[in-house]
């Protein structure tokens, strides 16, 4: 995770920002997206007009009860505005820090990819595509790139808020640089891959602003619900003035029902709670995805996560430490464990490995070997090699060689020794159980085998278990064998795996899942991963990783923890519950005012409407106006809710959707009438009704 500390809530700052944004939001053009809150916006101006008229040519209703209405109504755009503005002005805090990041500096642009070459200094600005830089110790690197010589460590904080330096070099998955970020120590020669404008750090304060936030699938299917219920109630309120004036004066019993009475009957009916909170609700799910250091380029990519129901999850650095560990010498028949130890170590002693290192540590924690001195045995080191398998050291009476058990078993017969049947017993039960056996061997005679274990992480058990009671099947990627690749599923608990994972059979595998009807999540970092990338419905690319990686997903994390996945998915949910909580209050909410609204417009006309005043109201004008103003404030007190989500926990979609009903829906129901009776009670103490 980043080392950087979330903003509150409501910081001052931002809170002053929002309030500006909120009035500038109130342009019609701005509205005319949120076919809900238009309607309020017309009823605005609607009753602002009426309290002029009613100020200028008195009538029977009070102007004052009319520019109650009319302010409150105001208030409602106001604050459905402000809650977008302060979900948007969260990603604008994020891109101000981004953009002290974005800095023109002078490039030192080289005629090919050779450091030997001569450089000819240039402002940043003008490198296009294709171009090869040198970047040296203390210098910026000047846009995004791929490492095509040297190997350096780069200062990403800028990007990442972390403050650990990192290794980027040529070749491999670790290649790839991102303008901005400065190399600390030793150079390195960079081709551009982006031209100004279209850098990683031009996308992520685009993207993070919301300049280019689309409207999600289920966004867009709610907003056409929530526009069709508009429309109907907007049909039924039509109606009601003239068969009002009917009534009162064909049928000659009643009282005329006001203008201003229908438009907040309107405005009560329709669900603009849900209609006020949909935008923020969308932009702080991307937020969020931006305090957890990812940068999602779309809406779609943070709600597709929260649907997601298969997890494809690398096992080395995901569901393992990434480095095999030592945990036991095993000696061959006839061989003192001491001895084994003691070889182990010596041929260990040249390894940098994290796997050698461990080798080390086991020796001198278990047997206290330590301090060891080889000047006087002119020791000479063998390395590892792709091609021997093996590595070792030469002494002055002793050849030590360590590595796969059928390189060394090669090596100790081509001296003319034998393997014996019990060691290679031994090398299988090891990985059998999910580890990698090495064989030491001294001269032609085996010594016996070291025992080196993937370490599953801790909590990864109880991870996979939260996620199968969510639905979520697991599956471990491993290149693996299977025997070995079985034994760390077990471990780890996951659902499945795949072994010898090659791009082929990762692509092959998420194709078979969507043709399942499932949407797949899936890390990666290499170019290798690219095609599987494309594919999956939610594809989380390694900041650390290639250029490809990063282009073919649809988020990238900057911290470029494999372990993320999880937590997207939990905060992709987390939108989705936030978003169907809201809409169920919403709608139950406008069942409650009923009760207050529809008694105080009509008992004028039908008296009998009365015994639907269940609150108590005390006058029809205090129900209409308490209504109104319940109506605008609860999205106030929504607010926090929208901007930080429903707390998420790991369970069923029946408990989510029980949960749902009995919180949202029936505390949507009773909320108002205590909300709207004290208000009333509020209004007629302070004699404004």
């Amino acid at each position: 995770m980043s080392s950087k500390t979330a903003r509150p809530l409501f910081d001052p700052p931002l809170v002053r920002r929002a309030l500006r944004d909120a009035v500038v939001k109130l342009n019609p053009r701005h509205q005319l997206r949120n076919p809900v809150m238009f309607t309020v916006l017309v009823g605005s101006v609607l009753t602002t007009l009426l309290f002029v008229q009613a100020l200028a040519q008195p009538s029977g209703e009070s102007p004052w009860f009319i520019l109650g209405i009319s302010l409150w109504l105001w208030f409602t755009v106001l604050f459905a505005n402000f809650a977008e503005a302060m979900a948007e002005g969260r990603g604008k805090a994020q891109a101000d820090n981004l953009r002290q990041a974005r800095r023109d500096v002078t490039a030192k642009l080289l005629p090919d990819a050779r450091r030997a070459a001569a450089y000819e200094s240039v402002a940043a600005s003008r490198l296009r595509k294709g171009d090869v830089v040198l970047v040296e110790a203390g210098d910026l690197i000047p846009a995004d790139g791929e490492v095509v010589e040297g190997i350096a460590s780069v200062n990403e904080s800028a990007i990442t808020g972390e403050s650990a330096p990192v290794i980027r070099e040529s070749g491999g998955d670790r290649s790839s640089v991102t303008g901005g970020t400065v190399v600390l120590s030793d150079w390195i020669v960079v081709r551009i891959t982006a031209n100004p404008g279209e850098t990683f750090l031009d996308r992520m304060i685009s993207l993070v602003e919301g300049a280019k936030r689309q409207k999600t699938p289920n966004e867009i299917a709610l907003d056409i619900l929530l526009a069709a219920m508009t429309l109907v109630f907007l049909l039924a309120c039509a109606t009601l003035v003239p068969f009002s004036e009917y009534a009162a004066t064909v049928a000659g019993h009643g009282e005329r029902v006001t203008l201003t009475v229908v438009v907040a009957l309107l405005v009560c009916l329709i669900p603009t709670t849900i209609g006020g909170l949909l935008s923020a609700i969308g932009i702080a799910g991307m937020d969020r995805m931006i305090q957890a250091n990812v940068i999602a380029t779309s809406g779609r990519a943070v709600e597709a996560a929260g649907d997601v129901d298969v997890l494809l999850l690398d096992k080395t650095g995901t569901i393992t430490l990434g480095n095999r560990q030592a945990v036991e010498f095993i000696p061959a028949e006839g061989v003192a464990v001491d001895r084994l130890a003691d070889a182990a170590q010596l041929s260990s002693l040249a390894d940098e490995t994290p796997e050698g290192r461990s080798i080390v540590v086991l020796a001198k924690e278990r047997y206290g070997l330590r301090g060891r001195d080889l000047q006087p045995t002119h020791a000479s080191f063998i390395p590892f090699t792709a091609q021997t398998r093996m590595s070792g050291v030469d002494l002055q009476d002793r050849q030590i060689r360590k590595g796969a058990a059928e390189a060394v078993e090669a090596y100790v017969r081509e001296r003319g020794g034998t393997f014996p049947q019990s060691l290679r017993e031994q090398v299988d039960r090891i990985a059998k159980q999910g580890g990698t056996p090495l064989v030491v061997a001294e001269g032609n005679r085996p010594l016996g085998a070291i025992y080196l274990k993937d370490i599953v992480k801790g909590g990864m058990r109880e991870r996979f278990q939260q996620l199968r009671r969510m639905g979520i099947r697991t599956v471990m990627i491993t290149g693996d064998n299977p025997l070995t690749a079985a034994a760390i599923a077990a471990e780890a608990g996951v659902d499945d795996f795949l072994a010898q994972a090659t791009p082929e059979a990762k692509l092959k595998l998420i194709r078979e899942y969507q043709a399942g009807g499932r949407l797949v999540a899936m890390t990666g970092d290499g170019t290798n991963d690219s095609p599987a990338l494309a594919q999956a419905d939610v594809a989380v690319a390694m900041n650390s990783g290639t250029q490809a990686a990063k282009e073919a997903g649809n988020m990238v994390d900057l911290d470029s923890n494999p372990t993320k996945l999880i937590e997207i998915v939990e905060i992709g949910k987390q939108l989705l519950m936030t978003r169907g909580a809201l809409t169920t209050f919403s709608i139950a909410n406008d069942v409650s005012k009923y009760f207050a609204i529809i008694p105080a417009a009509f008992v004028g006309t039908y008296p009998e409407l009365g015994l639907l005043n269940v609150m108590g109201l005390a006058t029809p004008a205090s129900a209409v106006l308490s209504a109104v103003i319940f109506n605008a404030i609860i999205i106030v007190f929504l607010i926090p809710l929208a901007l930080r989500g429903v707390k998420y926990r790991a369970t069923g979609a029946a408990v989510v959707l029980r949960d749902n009903l009995l919180i949202y829906g029936v505390g949507g129901l009773l909320v108002p009438f205590f909300g709207i009776k004290l208000i009333d009670l509020a209004l007629v103490a302070l004699r404004l009704a």
